[in-house]
């Protein structure tokens, strides 16, 4: 099966209050959009589709040739969205895997559910789900008597009972290719006056075909990124994951809560991170180092059994047992490519 992503990243993101676009606000050192374009890329093994809009050209200057752009002039909804993407991808994949830039914490894993769920059979699409208590202006889910997925309502839209209803649409799908390119124009016009993809639920269902929700357990996997509090809250969940990796990996972070590694970070097992460090960029650590507290390390090569002590390393590599502080400032002793 051909599959091809197409991720939405045109939004004007006018609750950050900034005059950066939304998806290029930094998430644990990296723009937002590196995430989805990352995971995509991971799971359908081609360059995705991201639609673009506000802030167009700092987006094609951060992502360079990594995707594929097209653009979106008006934002007119999420259905209009991935309607730019039609000419540019038609007979090109069998099917479409439509995501978000401004959802960063979707994981892989994830995203093959959502491909598996449609390679199932009998569906022209797969949409993913979660029960969830806060329902964050998310869609409802409704089924009928058989459990069947019948539509999703949008909560300004919702009855009280449908308000009631705590499975919400968390907007990431697998569709069909044909189906979908043939159907988007038929897609109804809101009352917002903009083209929902949400309503390719009911249209499907409408015509006679299979759809299937696919329901994911992690809620925190659908936070979009809206507002500065939202950015600081999956800040947390995205530090919390990679601090429990290391450390199932063999490395002893003292007081985890305290300790910020960025994604693009290695450390070598056995060793310890104490509190008030920040491990950042390109940064390799050896085996059994003992880092902190208090101290920042960026882009550089830390070699095996070094002590870096309450200190500033930036660009340096140091050689195995290297000590190093407490009060130190090293810093462009080593190009990093």
């Amino acid at each position: 099966m051909r599959l091809t992503a197409v991720i939405l990243a045109a939004g004007q993101g006018t609750r950050m209050k900034s005059d950066l676009p939304k998806v290029l606000h930094p998430l644990a050192g990296r723009p937002l959009v590196e995430y989805a374009v990352e995971t995509a890329t991971a799971v359908t093994g081609t360059a995705p589709m991201l639609v673009i809009g506000h802030g167009s050209e700092q987006v094609r200057q951060a992502l360079g040739d990594r995707v594929r752009y097209v653009l979106q002039p008006q934002q007119l909804g999420t259905g209009h969205a991935v309607m730019q993407a039609r000419e540019l991808l038609l007979g090109q994949a069998d099917a479409i895997l439509v995501s978000y830039a401004d959802m960063p914490l979707l994981t892989e894993a994830t995203l093959r559910a959502i491909v598996a769920g449609y390679q199932q059979g009998d569906v022209v699409m797969s949409f993913l789900t979660v029960i969830a208590q806060d329902p964050r202006g998310f869609g409802r889910v409704v089924r009928d008597d058989a459990g069947r997925p019948l539509g999703v309502v949008e909560e300004a839209s919702c009855t009280p009972t449908q308000l009631a209803i705590r499975e919400l649409n968390a907007g990431v799908y697998c569709f069909n290719a044909a189906w979908l390119w043939d159907n988007l124009p038929k897609i109804p016009l809101s009352p917002k006056g903009e083209y929902y993809l949400t309503d390719t639920v009911a249209l499907a269902v409408g015509q006679g075909h299979g759809v299937r929700a696919v329901q994911t357990a992690d809620e925190a996997e659908l936070i979009g990124i809206n507002t500065r509090v939202h950015l600081a809250e999956a800040e947390q969940i995205l530090r919390t994951r990679i601090n429990r990796r290391w450390m199932e990996a063999g490395v002893t972070l003292l007081d985890p809560a305290t300790i910020y590694i960025e994604p693009t970070v290695t450390l070598g097992r056995d060793t310890i991170v104490l509190p008030g460090t920040y491990l950042r960029g390109r940064t390799t650590v050896g085996v059994g180092c003992r880092l902190g507290p208090h101290t920042l390390i960026t882009d550089s090569q830390i070699g095996e059994r070094c002590t870096v002590t309450m200190s500033v390393v930036e660009q340096v590599a140091l050689a195995p047992g290297t000590t190093v502080g407490p009060f130190a400032h090293l810093r462009n002793e080593v190009p990093i490519s």
